[in-house]
Formats: C-alpha cells, sequence, structure tokens
C-alpha cells in the first residue's frame, strides 16, 4: 500500500490534479495549503491546513504529526519579499542559506527546500513520479502542424530559453517570424502571453516555447501547460505551442489537444 503523501500546494491546477489522482488510487495526503497561493479548490474534501510562507518548521512539524512519508512540491509560488515574510525559527537559520540561493534564483531556492525536507527522512518525489501520464511525449499532438516558419522560430525559442534557464531566470519565450516578442520571468506564464498580445507583429503568428532549465531541480516546478495555456496563446494571436519532451508536464492532455485543435492551434513536444 502506498504511504501518505504530504502536498506542498502552490497555485495552478497540479496540486488539485494530484489530489484527485491519489485518491482515485486509494492513497491518502495531506494538503499544506499556502496563504495567498494555493487554489481553495485544492484543498475541498480532503485534509489540509492553511500555513504562511515561511513557516518552515511549522510546515514540517505537521507533515510529520500527520505521518506523511512522500512529500511533492506542486505549482507556482511567487517569490515573496524578505520584508514581508513571517518567518519562524526553522526558516530564521535557514534564512543564510535562502539569501544566497535567491542571489542564484528560483531552483536555487527550491533545491534548498528540497535539502531541507530530505534532512528530515522526508522522500521528496516529483509530479511526474505520481501523474505519469502528464509528461509530455515527442512529437506533434494537434491536427495542425508547424509550418516552416514556426520551425525557425521553435528553433529561436529553444535557443533563447536555454540562455534564460542557464540563467535561473524563467523557462517561456514567445518568438514571431525571428523576433523575440516577450521571455518569461517572475510574472510567470500566462502574463507572459498577455504582454505579448499586444506586441504582436502583423502577419504570421508566433509560438510559445517552454523548457525545463538547465540545472533544475526536477521534483519541482516542471514546465507545465494546460488548456488555459492554449487559450491565452490564442488571445496572444499564436499558432502553436512547444514544450519539452520527456522535460515538461502536459495538464489534461485530451483537453488541451482538443482546445487546441478547436482555436486551430498546433501543440508539440520536441527534442531541445
Amino acid at each position: 500500500m502506498a504511504t501518505k503523501l504530504g502536498i506542498l500546494a502552490g497555485g495552478g491546477p497540479l496540486p488539485g490534479r494530484i489530489v484527485q489522482s491519489c485518491l482515485a488510487a486509494g492513497r491518502e495526503v495531506f494538503v499544506i495549503a499556502f496563504e495567498n497561493e494555493s487554489d481553495p479548490k485544492t484543498c475541498e474534501g480532503v485534509p489540509h491546513v492553511w500555513m504562511p510562507l515561511g513557516k518552515v518548521g511549522a510546515t514540517i512539524n505537521r507533515l510529520k504529526a500527520e505521518n506523511c512519508t512522500d512529500v511533492v512540491l506542486a505549482g507556482p509560488v511567487r517569490r515573496p519579499s524578505f520584508s514581508k515574510l513571517k518567518p519562524d525559527m526553522r526558516a530564521i537559520k535557514l534564512l543564510g542559506k535562502i539569501r544566497k540561493a535567491a542571489g542564484q534564483g528560483d531552483d536555487a531556492i527550491l533545491s534548498v527546500l528540497v535539502e531541507e525536507l530530505e534532512s528530515e527522512n522526508f522522500r521528496v518525489v516529483g509530479a511526474d513520479d505520481l501523474l505519469g501520464d502528464v509528461v509530455a511525449p515527442e512529437g506533434i499532438l494537434s491536427d495542425r502542424v508547424p509550418g516552416e516558419i514556426d520551425q525557425k522560430d521553435i528553433e529561436l525559442g529553444v535557443r533563447v530559453a536555454r540562455a534564460l534557464g542557464a540563467l535561473d531566470v524563467g523557462q517561456a519565450v514567445v518568438v514571431q517570424q525571428g523576433v523575440v516578442l516577450g521571455v518569461e520571468a517572475i510574472e510567470g506564464t500566462d502574463a507572459l502571453l498577455g504582454r505579448c498580445q499586444d506586441l504582436k507583429r502583423e502577419g504570421q503568428g508566433g509560438v510559445l516555447v517552454k523548457l525545463k532549465k538547465t540545472q533544475q531541480e526536477r521534483r519541482a516546478d516542471l514546465p507545465t501547460i494546460g488548456a488555459d495555456t492554449v487559450r491565452h496563446a490564442a488571445e496572444a494571436g499564436l499558432n502553436g505551442i512547444a514544450v519539452e519532451a520527456g522535460q515538461s508536464l502536459i495538464l489534461d492532455r485530451a483537453e488541451v489537444v482538443a482546445e487546441a485543435n478547436r482555436l486551430g492551434l498546433y501543440v508539440a513536444g520536441i527534442k531541445a
């Protein structure tokens, strides 16, 4: 029988998908929901507690009290200002590591948190370990196929996204006709697409490219798209989306493909 899973729930739909998958399999879960970050729907009908960011010790103690042995970090969490954090004693002891990691990027901070959980003998697992069907396959998933201009835009997007990832800045870039319309930073993919809607050039549409960062801790914050991403890409006037095969997550793949076909976009899993 599978052990009890602790879910550190960030924003977006991914934590809820994990909850539903575990319940369907008869696995017990306990959700740590973070104030002003987690979707309240994630916690509906399951044991949970709301926790302020910065309560590292309280989070670990609650996971232990709930007899969780496995832990997953799922969904994005906006990086808070240090001046607004109210850390507990465990977090205060970690502040030196976290401040140093903050200068290196979000992935470095996640790595510190993973190490801290592992030091308490939790087994940290990835969302892809729990939802095997969400890992992006290689190939074209949609009816529409990228054309020659699209392929060139994808290639440029991959190069730019690789450079971004090496600096631990973001995972996504939008390219149209060989021009970079925008890159993802702290705002996230949806906001990036909203920004690019006003920057789109006349003529042939563009592409959203999402890749895993070069040194990324793959058990936390893998590049993720869902049906909402497809709709936002369509609103931005793009031709399609390309994600890194084997290193990205596609939530509700059938819905994503159906929405892409309805809106006339392509969705591709690429080797990068």
